[in-house]
């Protein structure tokens, strides 16, 4: 077990220093974001420290003239990401859930947590939308669950911009505002965190899961 963490742990710190360093970073970023919003099971926060990390400039103490704009600039590439990717999920859920949206809910065991979050919708689909796009709990399952129980997509995007706006953009404030003095530890003990990370994830499906 050992031995399979660390495999994995190693593998997701070449998979995000590679693209932290890419040219094509951005884009990565972007799509990461968006089809997390949808479906894939890793959210793009992992990859935005990193891009903000890889960014920091410890020679000058923090982050360079031209890179103080990049915290705000990859915050609001990640936000703007996992929004359009919430219409997409929203569109799965709206005419496709049988051939689609039952197979991804399917795929991580949650089709009798759709049931719950429609009930949910029912108390307050802001909020229950918020909720999810700020905190760890699976965000896709929640924008397929709005379209496949039709709630007003106008409240999804607003709660979707609020709570992933608000989670991104407090990451990467943080890493710029920290970013050059924590710089060496989070690489340094990246596989740990990477554990926390996992972690946290695995938590975030449970909660779902078992509370919801």
């Amino acid at each position: 077990m050992k031995i399979f963490i660390s495999k994995i742990t190693e593998r997701l710190r070449a998979w995000t220093l590679r693209w932290a360093r890419s040219p094509h970073m951005a884009v990565a970023l972007f799509l990461i974001a968006f089809f997390e919003a949808s479906f894939f099971p890793i959210p793009p926060d992992i990859l935005l420290i990193a891009i903000l990390m890889a960014s920091a400039s410890p020679a000058i103490g923090g982050f360079s003239r031209h890179k103080e704009r990049s915290w705000w600039w990859y915050a609001g590439i990640a936000t703007l990401g996992s929004v359009l990717g919430a219409l997409l999920g929203y569109a799965i859920g709206w005419g496709f859930y049988e051939t689609v949206g039952y197979r991804i809910a399917d795929a991580y065991n949650l089709n009798e947590a759709i049931k719950f979050i429609g009930s949910k919708f029912k108390q307050h689909v802001f909020l229950t939308i918020f909720t999810a796009a700020f905190t760890i709990i699976p965000f896709k399952v929640f924008t397929i669950s709005a379209g496949l129980f039709k709630v007003s997509v106008w409240q999804m995007v607003f709660a979707s911009i609020l709570g992933r706006g608000m989670r991104f953009f407090a990451i990467s404030w943080l890493i710029r505002r920290f970013g050059a003095r924590l710089n060496h530890l989070i690489f340094k003990y990246f596989n740990i965190l990477s554990i926390i990370f996992i972690a946290l994830l695995i938590a975030g499906f449970l909660a779902l899961k078992f509370f919801f």
